[in-house]
């Protein structure tokens, strides 16, 4: 049996201290998944090293998700800086029309 070093595993749970999760407040044993019920209000929990613990209250999906991940929010404000293609002849890109023609036409 190949035991993990107990000093390893309390790095491993310490560094997990202060995670959030959102919990759906759903009656019964019906599905619990986020993306199934996204207008049912959300419990924020804490994790605090040994249980988690109540949090606060979230509305809806779209509200825990504000509470989850903040930085996402301010990142989605800012405008986007990815590079835009160029011209030029990747493996990704579609080849022209006439190169296609030649290629088929070989293949014949």
């Amino acid at each position: 049996m190949d035991d993990e070093p107990l000093s390893r595993w309390a790095e491993r749970r310490d560094a997990r201290v202060g995670q959030l999760r959102a919990v759906p407040l759903v009656t019964g044993d019906g599905p619990r998944a986020s993306h199934l019920n996204p207008d049912a209000p959300r419990a924020i929990q804490r994790w605090n090293g040994h249980l988690w613990e109540p949090h606060g209250f979230a509305e809806n999906l779209a509200e825990a998700r504000r509470v989850l991940f903040p930085e996402t929010e301010a990142a989605a404000l800012t405008p986007e800086t990815t590079p835009r293609l160029g011209p030029g002849t990747g493996r990704h890109r579609r080849p022209s029309s006439s190169s296609r023609a030649v290629s088929i036409s070989s293949t014949l």
